[in-house]
């Protein structure tokens, strides 16, 4: 457990500029992202204590995040 904000643009820097331009272009991308983003937070908030939960909850949330982030690599890799 890092306690790091997993950021998508951390997380895939080299693919920055192609993350920004498919956010307005397509509304698919734009909410997984987005969807990403709030599980992130959510995770972050449980490592951190600022919203404790059990780590079967916590476990979950990460394994959807890691979901997540595997269907939008593959789409800015495609």
């Amino acid at each position: 457990m890092s306690n790091t904000p997993h950021e998508l643009h951390e997380e895939f820097p080299e693919f920055a500029a192609k993350m920004t331009e498919m956010k307005s272009v397509n509304a698919h991308f734009a909410k997984l992202a987005e969807e990403y983003h709030e599980v992130n937070r959510a995770v972050y908030r449980a490592e951190t204590n600022v919203e404790p939960t059990d780590q079967f909850n916590e476990e979950a949330l990460r394994k959807t995040r890691a979901s997540l982030k595997d269907e939008i690599y593959k789409m800015l890799s495609a």
